[in-house]
Protein backbone atom coordinates (compact mmCIF):
# COMPACT_ATOMS: atom_id res chain seq x y z
CA UNK A 1 0.00 0.00 0.00
CA UNK A 2 1.47 3.66 -0.78
CA UNK A 3 1.64 6.32 1.63
CA UNK A 4 -0.46 8.56 -1.11
CA UNK A 5 -3.92 10.19 -0.19
CA UNK A 6 -7.13 8.76 -1.65
CA UNK A 7 -8.61 12.14 -3.48
CA UNK A 8 -12.37 11.41 -3.89
CA UNK A 9 -12.40 14.16 -6.54
CA UNK A 10 -14.94 13.67 -9.37
CA UNK A 11 -17.06 11.25 -7.71
CA UNK A 12 -21.09 12.16 -8.56
CA UNK A 13 -22.69 12.73 -5.56
CA UNK A 14 -26.11 12.89 -7.62
CA UNK A 15 -27.44 14.17 -11.10
CA UNK A 16 -30.78 16.06 -12.22
CA UNK A 17 -32.01 13.93 -15.38
CA UNK A 18 -34.91 16.16 -15.38
CA UNK A 19 -32.64 18.53 -16.50
CA UNK A 20 -32.22 17.28 -20.14
CA UNK A 21 -35.64 16.98 -20.74
CA UNK A 22 -36.76 20.01 -19.81
CA UNK A 23 -34.24 22.61 -20.87
CA UNK A 24 -31.34 23.46 -23.65
CA UNK A 25 -28.17 23.98 -21.51
CA UNK A 26 -26.52 26.42 -23.16
CA UNK A 27 -23.14 27.27 -20.27
CA UNK A 28 -22.22 25.26 -17.67
CA UNK A 29 -20.57 26.78 -14.23
CA UNK A 30 -18.98 25.21 -11.12
CA UNK A 31 -20.19 26.65 -7.96
CA UNK A 32 -19.15 26.04 -4.29
CA UNK A 33 -21.78 25.46 -1.94
CA UNK A 34 -22.32 26.40 1.52
CA UNK A 35 -22.86 23.28 3.72
CA UNK A 36 -23.36 22.35 7.96
CA UNK A 37 -21.14 19.49 8.92
CA UNK A 38 -24.43 17.30 9.24
CA UNK A 39 -25.12 18.24 5.58
CA UNK A 40 -21.65 16.96 4.64
CA UNK A 41 -22.17 13.39 6.54
CA UNK A 42 -25.75 12.81 4.48
CA UNK A 43 -23.73 13.43 0.97
CA UNK A 44 -21.62 10.79 1.69
CA UNK A 45 -23.80 8.70 2.35
CA UNK A 46 -25.90 9.83 -0.94
CA UNK A 47 -29.07 11.29 0.87
CA UNK A 48 -29.61 14.13 -1.37
CA UNK A 49 -32.11 14.93 -4.29
CA UNK A 50 -31.90 17.78 -6.54
CA UNK A 51 -34.75 17.47 -8.78
CA UNK A 52 -37.36 20.39 -7.62
CA UNK A 53 -34.64 22.66 -6.67
CA UNK A 54 -33.44 25.57 -8.68
CA UNK A 55 -31.13 28.65 -8.08
CA UNK A 56 -32.47 32.37 -7.77
CA UNK A 57 -30.24 35.56 -7.41
CA UNK A 58 -30.78 37.50 -4.66
CA UNK A 59 -28.59 40.93 -4.00
CA UNK A 60 -25.97 40.05 -6.39
CA UNK A 61 -25.48 36.33 -5.06
CA UNK A 62 -27.01 33.39 -6.00
CA UNK A 63 -28.58 30.93 -3.66
CA UNK A 64 -29.80 26.99 -4.37
CA UNK A 65 -33.64 26.81 -2.99
CA UNK A 66 -35.42 23.24 -2.54
CA UNK A 67 -32.40 20.64 -2.43
CA UNK A 68 -33.06 17.95 -0.12
CA UNK A 69 -30.85 16.81 1.88
CA UNK A 70 -31.96 14.34 4.35
CA UNK A 71 -30.47 13.66 7.94
CA UNK A 72 -28.35 10.47 9.06
CA UNK A 73 -30.09 8.94 12.09
CA UNK A 74 -26.45 9.04 13.17
CA UNK A 75 -25.51 12.55 13.43
CA UNK A 76 -26.41 15.29 15.51
CA UNK A 77 -29.99 15.52 17.13
CA UNK A 78 -30.01 19.60 16.17
CA UNK A 79 -30.78 20.16 13.05
CA UNK A 80 -31.90 23.44 11.82
CA UNK A 81 -33.79 22.67 8.64
CA UNK A 82 -33.93 19.71 5.95
CA UNK A 83 -34.73 22.39 2.99
CA UNK A 84 -32.98 25.32 3.71
CA UNK A 85 -32.03 28.02 1.01
CA UNK A 86 -27.75 27.29 0.72
CA UNK A 87 -25.34 30.30 -0.74
CA UNK A 88 -23.39 29.38 -3.86
CA UNK A 89 -20.00 29.97 -3.84
CA UNK A 90 -18.94 32.03 -7.15
CA UNK A 91 -16.27 34.26 -8.84
CA UNK A 92 -17.37 37.56 -9.34
CA UNK A 93 -17.06 37.52 -12.81
CA UNK A 94 -18.80 34.27 -12.98
CA UNK A 95 -21.72 35.73 -11.53
CA UNK A 96 -21.63 38.81 -13.24
CA UNK A 97 -21.97 36.06 -16.15
CA UNK A 98 -25.01 34.31 -14.79
CA UNK A 99 -26.93 37.51 -14.02
CA UNK A 100 -26.57 39.15 -17.44
CA UNK A 101 -27.76 35.88 -18.67
CA UNK A 102 -31.24 35.73 -16.78
CA UNK A 103 -31.63 39.01 -16.47
CA UNK A 104 -31.31 40.55 -20.44
CA UNK A 105 -31.74 37.44 -22.23
CA UNK A 106 -34.49 35.30 -20.21
CA UNK A 107 -31.80 32.16 -19.16
CA UNK A 108 -33.14 30.21 -16.14
CA UNK A 109 -30.55 28.21 -14.05
CA UNK A 110 -30.54 25.13 -12.91
CA UNK A 111 -28.99 22.28 -11.02
CA UNK A 112 -27.64 19.82 -13.23
CA UNK A 113 -25.21 17.50 -10.68
CA UNK A 114 -23.86 17.26 -7.55
CA UNK A 115 -20.17 15.94 -7.15
CA UNK A 116 -16.94 15.45 -4.73
CA UNK A 117 -14.04 17.63 -6.46
CA UNK A 118 -10.56 17.76 -4.18
CA UNK A 119 -12.45 16.91 -0.93
CA UNK A 120 -14.67 19.51 -1.04
CA UNK A 121 -18.70 19.47 -2.95
CA UNK A 122 -19.17 21.10 -5.89
CA UNK A 123 -22.27 21.82 -7.54
CA UNK A 124 -22.63 22.17 -11.75
CA UNK A 125 -25.06 25.23 -12.80
CA UNK A 126 -26.56 25.31 -16.08
CA UNK A 127 -27.46 28.26 -18.05
CA UNK A 128 -30.66 27.00 -19.68
CA UNK A 129 -33.39 27.76 -21.84
CA UNK A 130 -36.76 25.60 -21.56
CA UNK A 131 -37.53 23.40 -24.04
CA UNK A 132 -41.52 23.57 -25.68
CA UNK A 133 -43.33 20.64 -25.96
CA UNK A 134 -42.03 19.89 -29.58
CA UNK A 135 -38.75 20.10 -28.72
CA UNK A 136 -39.33 17.41 -26.38
CA UNK A 137 -40.84 14.87 -28.84
CA UNK A 138 -38.13 15.82 -31.29
CA UNK A 139 -35.68 15.16 -29.02
CA UNK A 140 -37.15 12.13 -27.85
CA UNK A 141 -37.52 10.92 -32.03
CA UNK A 142 -33.69 11.65 -32.10
CA UNK A 143 -33.26 9.06 -28.89
CA UNK A 144 -35.10 6.47 -30.36
CA UNK A 145 -33.57 6.81 -34.26
CA UNK A 146 -30.19 6.27 -32.51
CA UNK A 147 -31.31 3.68 -30.64
CA UNK A 148 -32.63 1.82 -33.28
CA UNK A 149 -29.26 2.56 -35.68
CA UNK A 150 -27.32 0.81 -32.68
CA UNK A 151 -29.87 -2.40 -32.91
CA UNK A 152 -29.19 -2.20 -36.85
CA UNK A 153 -25.34 -2.06 -36.77
CA UNK A 154 -25.21 -4.78 -33.90
CA UNK A 155 -26.96 -7.04 -36.03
Amino acid sequence: MSGKKQSSGGKTIVLNKKVRRDYFVDERFEAGISLQGWEVKSLRAGKVEIIDSYILLKDGEAYLFGALITPLSSSSTYISEKQRNRKLLLHRVELNKIIGAVERKGFALVPTALYWKNGHVKLEIGVARGKKMHDKRETEKKRDWQRQKARLVRH
